[in-house]
Order: structure tokens, then C-alpha cells, then sequence
């Protein structure tokens, strides 16, 4: 008994390493515009009057995230003038996607959303594509940060970059509704539009912690890089632009493509393709409208930040390390076998809620059986891809798999509005549906189970 306690302590110092601080600093970056283009944008356009089905198709911006791999290739090849030499190739592609996002809060702070509702969705398209883009080196920088040959690390840093997420999510979503809340109390009749000004200075706070990771320059890769490009264009027989060209396509997009189908096999990897598609679409669908529900329910913006945020931030930091420590030791697979079933469940008590009427206590329990059902499934998501990543594009190769996961949950998601107008607002059997969704995945990874080893060993 003393034995396997003294493993669970063992894999629990793994997050002693500083390394792991880093990388908690890059998942807060990583999710803190999901707080503009999700928590904010929602509530805005919901208190401005706006039907949810526009609210659900507005989250369409997020399809973004599904195809940022089709540029992943010139984030991991083109320096940024000035800011490369000065930072660093993936610290300088970082700042300048913070930069457009903090210009387009800037823009949003004067906009009306009634009177401009298209420039406003633009302006959100553009934070999107500005974080899909960052997303790609933030990723590549968080795993780079971890030698390969490190598991154990692996899971533990999948682990403290899904806190960082969820913190730069969670606790920029606190801020973002009190400072809305506190400003509309105040009698500020563009409440919204202060709030975003206010949120630009926690991008610059991010911005100046970022500075203090470590980037170091990996010669290997940039080699390997070139010696694909150069066995293409020994294969093509001539060497001149359009040669080079070609070469370059295809060793930086079809590159990652085949070393993945090579490494897995192509029934494998289809059936790991189709497991990530569909894994957290029924979680997107109930996140993408839970806002909505929230408000319509009857909570103020006060309860939201306190139990969605707050209260769930705390519950995501504790259950995401408990998780990874389950990656770590049981592998990725049960861990998410153990969320997948976590979703359908948590997913019924939502349902619940709806049926039952306001209920702070349910909503709290609901909240944080979500929360911990996130946390799981995230870390064990997030270890089980990075494992799978080819270290010569690995922020192409993490990049394509990431967006896989992301077009079931943003493309399909964003009809989760009008499929609660189609039911006529019945939420509860919203969240029936959403359960169902979770059984696909399900069945695409009890297919692939034995034959994809993925551990922390």
C-alpha cells in the first residue's frame, strides 16, 4: 500500500520542474481570447437583444481553429522582422498576434453591436485567426519545452498547459464579468465596450510574462526541414524557383501528412483521426449555449463569473493535475475512456437543471461535474496528441491534429443555437442530445485501443 502511494507522490513532483511554470504561462496565453470570442461576445450580443440562433452562428468564427494547420508551415519557417531577432522565432510570432488582438479590443471598445453587427463578427474573425495563428507556436513552444524521450513530463505538461488555459480562460472570464457587471452598475451605457479596454492590459500583463521563457533554437529541425526539401527536389530532377517551390509545399504540408499515416498504420490512423474529430463535440455543444442557458435560467452575471468561473477555475486547476497523474499512470486511453463516460453524465445533470428550474446548488454541482469532466478529458486529449507529434514539424504535425479537434467542436457546434430554437427552447433536451453525442468517439477509440500504445512510461 505504501508502495503505491509513494508512486502517486513521485508522479506528483513531476510538476516541481520550472519548466512546468513556463508552460502554465503558455496555456494562459493560449485560452484568454476564447474568453473574448466566446464568454464576452456571447453575453454582449445576448444583453444587446440578439436571437440565439445569431449568437450560435456567430461562434462560427471559431472554425478558424479547425484550418490553421494550412498555415502552420510559415509560422514554423518565416521570421517576423525585428521581432524574431530580438525574442525569438516562436516568443516573436506570439507578441504579434497579441498585438492584432489588443488592436482589434481597441476597435470593438467603439463599435455598436446593433447598428454593426457585421464589423463586429469580422473584428472577431480577426481575434480568431489572430489565436488560431498564435495557438500553432504556443503549442510547438509548450511541447519543445520537453525532450521526447519524457513521458512523464509529457502528461504533466499537457497537464499544466490545459490549467493555463483554463486559468487565462476561467479567470480572464471572472474579469471580464464584474468589470461588465460593475461598469453597467455605474450607470456606463457602452459597458462592453470599457470592459474590452480593460482586458487589453491583462494581454500586455501576458505579454510581458512571456518574456521570461525560455526558447532555445533547434538546428535539427530547421536540418531535417531542409534535407526533406532537398530529397523532394532531387526526386523532381531540376532545381530552379518552381522546383523550390514545389519542394517546399510538399515537404512542410504533405511532410507531417505521411510521417503520421507511415508511423500509425492507414487504418489506425483513421480510426485515431475519427476518435479526435468527434471526442468533446457533445461538450462543445453544451459550452457553446451554456451562457445562454445560464442567463435565461434566471443567474446574473455576478452568480456566472462566481460559479462558472470562479469557483470552476478552482475545480479545473485540482482535477487537471489529478488527471494528468492518471495520464501519467493509467495512460491516456483509460483517461479518456473514464472522461468520455464523465461527459454523458455531467451533460444529464445539465438536463436536470433545465427540468428542475434556478437552483444555485445544482448549478454548482452541475458546474463543477463539468469542470472536472473538462479536465480529464483535455489533459488526457492534449498528452495523447503531443505524444503522437513528429518532432521535425511539431507545430505543423500538432497543429493538423488539434484542428481535426477542433472542426467537430466549432463547425458543428455553432448550430447549437438553432438547435435549441428547434426545440423550442426545450434545454433539457438539448442536453439529452449533447449526452448521445459523446458514444461515437467512444467507439472509434475502444477500436483503436490496443493498437495505439500511448503511455507516460
Amino acid at each position: 500500500m505504501s508502495e503505491t502511494k509513494q508512486s502517486w507522490f513521485d508522479s506528483l513532483l513531476v510538476y516541481k520542474d520550472i519548466r512546468m511554470l513556463r508552460i502554465l504561462l503558455l496555456g494562459a496565453i493560449s485560452g484568454f481570447p476564447w474568453v473574448l470570442i466566446a464568454s464576452s461576445l456571447s453575453l454582449w450580443l445576448k444583453e444587446e437583444g440578439l436571437s440565439r440562433s445569431t449568437i450560435g452562428w456567430a461562434g462560427l468564427i471559431f472554425g478558424v481553429y479547425a484550418f490553421n494547420y494550412l498555415w502552420a508551415p510559415i509560422i514554423d519557417r518565416v521570421q517576423i522582422p525585428f521581432l524574431t531577432k530580438k525574442l525569438g522565432h516562436r516568443r516573436g510570432w506570439i507578441v504579434l498576434m497579441q498585438l492584432i488582438i489588443l488592436l482589434s479590443l481597441i476597435v470593438w471598445s467603439f463599435i455598436n453591436p446593433t447598428q454593426n453587427l457585421a464589423l463586429l463578427i469580422s473584428i472577431g474573425l480577426v481575434i480568431a485567426i489572430a489565436s488560431a495563428t498564435q495557438d500553432i507556436t504556443v503549442d510547438a513552444l509548450r511541447i519543445e519545452q520537453i525532450n521526447s524521450n519524457e513521458g512523464k513530463s509529457m502528461a504533466a505538461g499537457a497537464a499544466m498547459a490545459v490549467v493555463g488555459w483554463w486559468t487565462g480562460y476561467k479567470l480572464g472570464g471572472v474579469v471580464a464579468l464584474f468589470t461588465a457587471e460593475f461598469f453597467e452598475n455605474m450607470g456606463v451605457a457602452d459597458y462592453w465596450q470599457a470592459t474590452f479596454l480593460v482586458l487589453g492590459i491583462l494581454i500586455i500583463l501576458m505579454n510581458i510574462g512571456l518574456m521570461f521563457v525560455h526558447e532555445t533554437i533547434d538546428f535539427n529541425r530547421v536540418n531535417n526541414q531542409k534535407a526533406t526539401d532537398q530529397i523532394i527536389r532531387n526526386k523532381l530532377g531540376y532545381n530552379n524557383i518552381i522546383t523550390n517551390f514545389v519542394a517546399y509545399i510538399t515537404g512542410t504540408i504533405g511532410g507531417p501528412i505521411i510521417s503520421f499515416f507511415k508511423k500509425n498504420g492507414l487504418a489506425i490512423a483513421l480510426g485515431i483521426l475519427g476518435f479526435v474529430f468527434l471526442f468533446k463535440i457533445g461538450e462543445a455543444f453544451l459550452g457553446r449555449m451554456s451562457i445562454v442557458f445560464y442567463k435565461e435560467i434566471g443567474f446574473s452575471k455576478g452568480q456566472i463569473a462566481i460559479y462558472s468561473k470562479g469557483l470552476g477555475w478552482i475545480t479545473t486547476v485540482v482535477f487537471t493535475l489529478l488527471g494528468g497523474i492518471m495520464a501519467m499512470r493509467a495512460g491516456t486511453i483509460k483517461t479518456m475512456f473514464f472522461a468520455g463516460g464523465l461527459m454523458a453524465l455531467t451533460n444529464l445533470i445539465f438536463a436536470v437543471l433545465a427540468w428542475t428550474g434556478k437552483s444555485e446548488l445544482l448549478f454548482a454541482i452541475a458546474v463543477i461535474a463539468d469542470d472536472i469532466t473538462a479536465a480529464f478529458a483535455t489533459v488526457a486529449f492534449v498528452a495523447f496528441i503531443s505524444l503522437l507529434v513528429d518532432r521535425t514539424y511539431t507545430a505543423t504535425q500538432y497543429a493538423l491534429l488539434a484542428s481535426i479537434g477542433t472542426a467537430g467542436r466549432t463547425t458543428l457546434a455553432s448550430s447549437s443555437g438553432a438547435l435549441v430554437d428547434w426545440l423550442n427552447g426545450d434545454w433539457g433536451t438539448f442536453f439529452v442530445i449533447t449526452t448521445i453525442m459523446v458514444i461515437p468517439s467512444l467507439i472509434c477509440l475502444w477500436f483503436i485501443r490496443n493498437k495505439v500504445k500511448i503511455g507516460a512510461k
